[in-house]
């Protein structure tokens, strides 16, 4: 592989770079094959260095700090992505997953494997392109052909439950390839449950915290663990090693009032301690699309929610700045129909959601940071 030489263009409104020097490819049968861990990806808080495998989610020391449940969900690739600037008129992928299960009951293979492919058209918005159907553990596939001549940036995300050992992207041999590196803006760190994890998306571009980053046009770090995101401090001691531009704290559906109490207050103190100035948004529950119907589990969301609410009053009245508190009522709208399962949001809900966080992000990201003398 040649050496990589990164020179600074504008995308839009963002410096990035791009490679200037091509990374030699693997050419297969008139294909030229990228291996994207030559280049790069973005979503990722840690340098390679500290990882235990490049699509890892969390360091490698993390497997003797965090609970056993945590540290496996952290190797699913959820909210990783990769950049690329290609005039290939065909675009292929080939990758191997650790895990041979490719789906979920409640949730499509596209969405738990797949890779989901988007296009930077003339106005320099993200569209979507193509997604990957995984039927088992390797994957060797035509993403899109045919398509409109021209060079532009593409982004491909990595699938949202399951792990990639290795991932390669194709295209025309002849045609032209350059990576783009990740960004270097302070990202957006979402720190949650099931649902910042990527459940029930129909593929990875569709996630709220992936519709954010395309809307806002800024760097994310998805910290979703399916089942296990309790504000615990051991996450929260690595979540300090990141130099976030806002800090999202979702974890109230993995939780009860109770543990909300205990934990929420602490937290958000533990990260205030390292980053003085740095956003922190506090979300509530989302209810249960049938929690109308269900006065049991209505009960559980008011309990987390009075907790939490109760936890910001007291956070704001000791003096902690720059903490935003998103409210539950429009997380899944208000017509029942955003949830694939009554928990976990569809596309739609997914959409509902990143339309109640944008405003508040854009708030936080918008204030001066206060200089400390």
């Amino acid at each position: 592989m040649r050496p990589i030489v990164w020179a600074f263009v504008i995308v839009g409104s963002v410096c990035v770079s791009i490679a200037q020097a091509e990374i030699t490819p693997k050419v297969e049968k008139g294909v030229a094959w990228y291996d994207v861990s030559q280049w790069g990806i973005e979503g990722r808080g840690w340098p390679i260095a500290d990882m235990d495998r490049f699509y890892d989610r969390l360091p490698r020391k993390a497997e003797t700090t965090v609970r056993g449940a945590v540290w496996n969900l952290s190797r699913h690739s959820a909210g990783l992505s990769t950049r690329f600037h290609t005039d290939a008129t065909t675009i292929r992928v080939r990758y191997r997953l650790t895990s041979s299960r490719v789906s979920m009951p409640h949730m499509p293979a596209t969405g738990v494997s797949g890779v989901d492919l988007y296009a930077q058209d003339e106005k320099d918005t993200w569209r979507w392109v193509a997604v990957s159907r995984p039927g088992g553990q390797d994957v060797n596939a035509t993403l899109a052909n045919g398509l409109k001549p021209g060079a532009r940036d593409y982004m491909l995300y990595l699938p949202l439950y399951n792990g990639v050992q290795k991932l390669e992207i194709g295209v025309p041999a002849g045609a032209r390839f350059q990576p783009v590196a990740p960004r270097r803006q302070k990202p957006i760190v979402f720190y949650g449950t099931s649902i910042t994890h990527g459940a029930c998306a129909s593929r990875p571009g569709m996630p709220h915290p992936a519709i954010l980053s395309r809307r806002l046009g800024r760097p994310v770090i998805n910290l979703g663990f399916s089942g296990n995101g309790k504000m615990d401090k051991e996450v929260g001691d690595l979540l300090v090693e990141i130099d976030a531009a806002v800090y999202v704290i979702d974890c109230l559906p993995n939780m009860n009032g109770a543990l909300v109490s205990q934990r929420a207050e602490p937290l958000v103190k533990q990260l205030r301690a390292a980053h003085p100035n740095t956003p922190i948004v506090l979300v509530e529950d989302r209810e249960n699309t049938n929690a109308w119907l269900l006065p049991a589990r209505k009960q559980h969301h008011v309990a987390n929610r009075a907790a939490l609410r109760s936890a910001y009053e007291s956070l704001t009245k000791a003096g902690v700045k720059r903490l935003y508190y998103i409210g539950y009522e429009n997380l899944l709208g208000q017509d029942n129909d955003g949830a694939t399962d009554g928990s976990h949001p569809s596309d739609l809900g997914f959409a509902r959601q990143a339309d109640a966080f944008e405003p508040v992000l854009r708030k936080a990201l918008s204030q001066d940071v206060v200089k400390t003398p």
